[in-house]
């Protein structure tokens, strides 16, 4: 009887558990290549830096496409197999301490850079303002990537946060960018 009743119990919980997708996406990162022999390169923002935006894939669940942003900032540690690599982490998102948040309406997606507690370590050899636009062309790749199966468009607006007098000349990254479907 006990055992009976648990397995209606267990039965039950099982039935009533949410389900979840998961999804193999490409999520691109404004990424450092400090401690690599890499001369500057040319980005996506036309300057030459030793910095970069690619894509790394991720497994991911939740709200769509407020996860695919907001997964721009998770630690990475670049796999190597030179010893003498020992940089922990080079996402600059999360070097530099910027937040982010995003929001789907029906306006379209606010993306937040809180950068309240934005500081450039000393063997990151970028500003603040570089290392926005970076993160930037990240949000606007993931979502490209995210747009193509989609039929409508998408108005993106950036917004940056947490701006103080000092930083006050980087209010002007924010930007609305209207990302076309693919028509997939």
């Amino acid at each position: 009887m006990k055992t009976g009743f648990l397995i209606l119990a267990g039965l039950t919980f099982a039935a009533l558990a949410p389900a979840t997708t998961i999804s193999m996406v490409p999520i691109y990162e404004p990424l450092s290549m400090h401690g690599t022999d890499v001369d500057e390169v040319i980005t996506d923002t036309g300057e030459a830096l030793q910095a970069t935006v690619m894509s790394r894939p991720m497994a991911l669940t939740g709200a769509f496409p407020e996860t695919l942003v907001e997964a721009i900032c998770s630690p990475h540690k670049i796999p190597t197999n030179n010893p003498n690599y020992k940089i922990i982490e080079t996402n600059l998102l999360v070097l530099c301490n910027i937040g982010v948040t995003s929001e789907l309406s029906d306006g379209g997606l606010k993306v937040r850079f809180d950068v309240s507690k934005l500081s450039i370590p000393a063997n990151v050899d970028l500003t603040s303002r570089q290392v926005l636009k970076l993160a930037i062309v990240a949000v606007r790749k993931t979502l490209e990537e995210y747009q193509k199966p989609q039929t409508g468009g998408l108005m993106v607006m950036i917004e940056i946060q947490g701006v103080d007098d000092a930083k006050s000349s980087l209010r002007d990254l924010s930007a609305k960018i209207l990302l076309p479907g693919g028509g997939g």
